[in-house]
Formats: structure tokens, sequence, C-alpha cells
């Protein structure tokens, strides 16, 4: 059996993406569903699926082997393939959506996986919900999870008995409301891991309780500051140690990573991620990590 690694730092070697035109399939189906799924506005296709060739070649670029979920699930939400899994040592827990017109996501998934050979260790069923955007390893053995509307107590309970062994400790970390159930509002919606220490925060929507934890666990914090929260500058995808991609136009969280050490490449995501509110974390599903 193929043991995976529990990190959201390591080295990136494989990862299952959904290109932009298998989730956006046209711009009819597009103005069908991007009210409904709360965008910031009407993605346009033809740039987003531009976009989208620009952020593959980057991770290209970085030898990370990119495997392509195909246009089955006709949501535009399903691009963002981090939500609807998670990978522990002994493989794949698939989630469940606290958002509705996401069900079906996991199961397609699961389907990838399977042709893959990646094993698919548990799912999250019932009245439990679980988003990947959610789930963070802060260690090899340290996951945290962060409870609001994407995800809730029950998703978390069975998540803790389906990691079982593979972890010391589950933190559970009390979302705020901030815009409501509607909104796109996950634990990565407000940290990113860069390093084994070093993590990038918006702390103004941070738990205090979390926040000191991540400071006596040893962590270095960046701060995002208020002007690019919007503008996604806090969610920034680590492709190895200290080595991380973002969105363009967040210049002052981009000079704070760099002074503390990181190398930062940037793509534009106008179409792809800020009027879907979704970055390059929510943009991938990491595989495999070394």
């Amino acid at each position: 059996m193929t043991t995976y690694l529990q990190s959201d730092v390591a080295d990136l070697k494989s990862v299952l993406i959904k290109h932009a035109k298998d989730a956006f399939v046209s711009n009819e189906a597009i103005e069908r569903q991007w009210k409904d799924l709360n965008y910031g506005g009407a993605p346009e296709l033809g740039r987003a699926s531009a976009e989208y060739d620009r952020f593959v070649s980057l991770l290209a670029r970085f030898g990370v082997e990119t495997h392509f979920l195909p246009q089955k699930t006709p949501e535009m939400d399903s691009m963002y393939t981090r939500d609807a899994s998670l990978v522990c040592q002994r493989g794949v827990i698939l989630g469940s959506m606290g958002k509705g017109a996401r069900r079906g996501e996991p199961a397609e998934q699961a389907e990838a996986f399977a042709k893959l050979g990646v094993e698919v260790c548990g799912a999250i069923s019932g009245d439990g919900r679980l988003e990947g955007g959610d789930v963070v390893w802060l260690g090899e053995r340290v996951i945290a999870v962060g409870r609001g509307y994407r995800t809730n107590g029950e998703g978390t309970e069975q998540l803790r008995v389906l990691l079982g062994d593979c972890i010391d400790e589950l933190i559970v970390v009390d979302l705020v409301h901030w815009r409501g159930p509607d909104d796109v509002f996950h634990l990565m919606s407000v940290l990113s891991p860069i390093d084994r220490d070093l993590m990038l925060v918006y702390s103004p929507l941070l738990p205090v309780s979390f926040r000191e934890s991540l400071l006596t666990r040893g962590f270095e914090l960046v701060e995002v500051p208020d002007e690019e929260f919007e503008s996604m500058g806090c969610n920034v995808l680590a492709v190895g140690p200290r080595k991380c991609v973002m969105l363009s136009g967040n210049p002052q969280t981009r000079l704070s990573l760099e002074r503390a050490g990181a190398e930062v490449f940037e793509f534009e995501g106008k179409e792809i991620c800020r009027k879907g509110r979704g970055g390059p974390t929510c943009l991938t599903r990491p595989i495999v990590r070394m």
C-alpha cells in the first residue's frame, strides 16, 4: 500500500485538477449558474481557459504531474478540486459537500482516483459535512479542521475516526460567521501554510485561541493586509517549502513572503479565481508530496 505524506508544504509531485473549460462548459452554462453560485461576476470562458492554461504551465514548471477530471459534473465550482477530498497516509478520504450544488463532486473524484490507482480509504457520510478547504495539515501528525457553514461537527468527528492512528491531534477551529452561509469561507480563506514553521494569515478573521496556538507551535506568521484580503492575498499554494504560487495583484503580501525567505511565483486569475473566490489552493487537490 502506498503511503502518502501528510503535509501541505512538502514538494508537490502530483495533483488532481479540473480545467476551467470542463467546469464552465460554455458561456451559456456560466450565465445559468454564476449568480446562484454567488460568483462575483460571470467568468468569460475564453479568458478563463487561457488563465487556466497558464496556471497549468506554472505547475509544470515545478515538475508537478497534473491529472485532469473530465467534463462530467456540470457545475462551475467543480473546478475547485481541493474541496471534495483530502489525503492522509493511507490514501484519500472523500468529503461531503456543505454546498448542496456540489454534492456530486466526491463521487466524481472517487472515479478518477480509482483510475489513477489511488486508494480511497474512507468517506464522510450521512449528516456529516466536510470540505477540503477547511482541512489543513499543521504537521505530519497534526491536522486543523475549520468548523463553519461548509464543515460541521458530525463531519469533523467522522474524519477523526477515519484518520485514527494517522494523527496525534485534530484541532477544531470554530470559524466566524463573516458573510453568512452563502459565502465562500473556509479555514483556508484565512491561512495558507508556506513551510513547516511559516504560515500566511489574515489575523482579523482568525479565532484568537487558534492564532495563539500557531505561535505556540513555533509558526512565524506573515500577515496579509486588509486591502489584499479581498484580492485573495491569503490564498497561496505551497509547491515546496517556502516556494509558493499566488495571484498577481497582491504586492504587499508578496513582499512580506519574500522577506520571510519565500520564493513567490504569480499568475493572473481574474476569471478562474477572483470571480469564484477560489485561489490556487482551491484549484488543486494535492495527491503526492515528498
